[in-house]
């Protein structure tokens, strides 16, 4: 059975760089040299998501076709 949640910590280091824990980026597909988008709300918090998926939605909403 496919896990689909997880719950990490990062630690936010000196120059404000966190690391995605490797069950995380396993998880996304988050490979080295992908871009990441953060997504931020003062209420709601802060979301990260790969940049395909942004493009992908961006050409379904634009109705372009790959």
């Amino acid at each position: 059975m496919k896990k689909n949640t997880y719950i990490g910590v990062c630690k936010v280091g000196e120059k404000g760089q966190i690391v995605i824990p490797k069950d995380a980026r396993t998880m996304f597909e988050i490979n080295p040299g992908d871009s990441v988008i953060l997504l931020c709300d003062k209420e709601k918090g802060i979301a990260i998501v790969k940049a395909d998926v942004i493009e992908n939605l961006t050409d379904k909403v634009l109705n372009k076709e790959k």
